[in-house]
């Protein structure tokens, strides 16, 4: 049961794509994720900053390096100001820094709503044209495509006209996520939502994003709601092998899901700490930087707290594997393993720019200041 996608030139079969998360899509993890799909599938980079890459800063540098083996290439662009999104866009093509760029409208968080960016965008009309229409212009032959949430709030829907203006202005495909920038994580996406924008713009492949934690959860979405393919996010932290589970699905093989014992998932856990150590250049610091992912990959596991308080300080790949090994690795798949995963706070404030809620339309007060200048989380 394939769908076969078409981000540009791109086919993307099954129509499954790896959602940018800010400190974890960085290439170790896409690599993890794009081995268990056996390369099928599209992999996305964590949250770029327009402003970062213009500036080439080095971190942010070190966050748009692919590996060799990563095709199609993603990048995706957060930026508040169409100037600086156009330059960063044309500096993307022009350099052949990646094959296709994702526009970050979804992101709720503070430090970058407060800006007016993420999810707050699009409730300015205007302003969410003119970025549309600088990176579109300016990306020559590569696909852009967006990702965006219902709206600010209940109160300020803004999906469907987003959905407008990103076809008038060229947009390859939308992602919408079924939660409101207020939402954050919490309670339940609204699978109708994606329904209604596929309705709205027939003319673009429609991503369904939001409480994919199975393979039978994207099938579901893609039967609910006729979206075209789906982006998962929080499902396979601490699981990469979900995007095998989710390719068996799509080629009808549900019943070929993964349920590794904890000795396989404590193999994937030490190779994801060393792919991080040698992506940084120091091992010490990859596995520090692997420590947010211990109890994701632990979920339902029959391990102690004092063992998993101990393996989320560790600071070399001996002492992880040491910690692992004291562990019943024989231990098979536990049911605690499946369902949600990650951040589920909702129902907050959205932190905006003063007067932001006055005029939809009017984008004064937003300039190159507002741009974020620090990629990633």
């Amino acid at each position: 049961m394939t769908h076969p996608l078409s981000i540009g030139p791109h086919a993307v079969t099954p129509p499954v794509v790896l959602a940018p998360m800010a400190g974890i899509t960085n290439a170790p993890f896409r690599t993890l994720c794009r081995e268990f799909s056996g390369g099928k599938g599209l992999f996305v980079s964590e949250m770029i900053t327009t402003r970062a890459l213009v500036e080439r800063n080095e971190k942010t540098m070190q966050l748009i390096r692919f590996d060799a083996s990563e095709r199609p290439r993603s990048i995706q662009l957060y930026g508040v100001d169409p100037a600086t999104v156009g330059k960063a866009v044309r500096m993307i093509a022009e350099e052949d820094l990646a094959d296709h760029i994702d526009l970050n409208f979804g992101c709720p968080v503070p430090k970058v709503t407060r800006k007016g960016g993420g999810s707050a965008l699009p409730y300015k009309r205007n302003l969410l044209r003119a970025i549309l229409r600088e990176a579109v212009s300016g990306a020559g032959d590569l696909p852009v495509t967006m990702k965006m949430r219902k709206g600010i709030d209940d109160d300020h829907i803004t999906f469907l006209d987003a959905g407008r203006i990103a076809v008038e202005e060229g947009v390859t495909a939308i992602a919408l996520h079924g939660r409101t920038a207020a939402q954050h994580y919490g309670g339940t996406a609204d699978w109708d939502a994606i329904a209604r924008l596929k309705e709205h713009v027939p003319e673009i492949p429609v991503l369904g994003n939001g409480d994919i934690w199975s393979a039978e959860d994207a099938l579901r979405m893609v039967r609910e709601t006729g979206c075209d393919g789906v982006v998962v996010g929080r499902g396979c932290l601490g699981r990469p092998w979900l995007f095998a589970d989710l390719v068996a699905a799509f080629e009808g093989r549900l019943q070929d899901v993964a349920r590794p014992t904890l000795r396989v998932v404590a193999d994937v856990m030490v190779r994801h700490a060393r792919l991080l150590g040698e992506w940084t250049g120091d091992e010490s610091k990859g596995v520090v930087d692997f420590r947010k992912h211990v109890a994701w990959y632990l979920k339902g596991f029959a391990v102690g707290s004092e063992m998993r308080k101990r393996l989320a300080i560790t600071s070399s790949l001996q002492e992880l594997r040491a910690g692992l090994d004291e562990l019943d690795l024989d231990q098979a798949w536990p049911a605690g393993a499946e369902g949600p995963r990650g951040r589920t706070s909702g129902n907050n404030r959205v932190v905006l720019p003063d007067g932001w809620l006055k005029d939809p339309y009017d984008c004064a007060g937003v300039s190159e200041d507002a741009e974020l200048d620090t990629s990633g989380g």
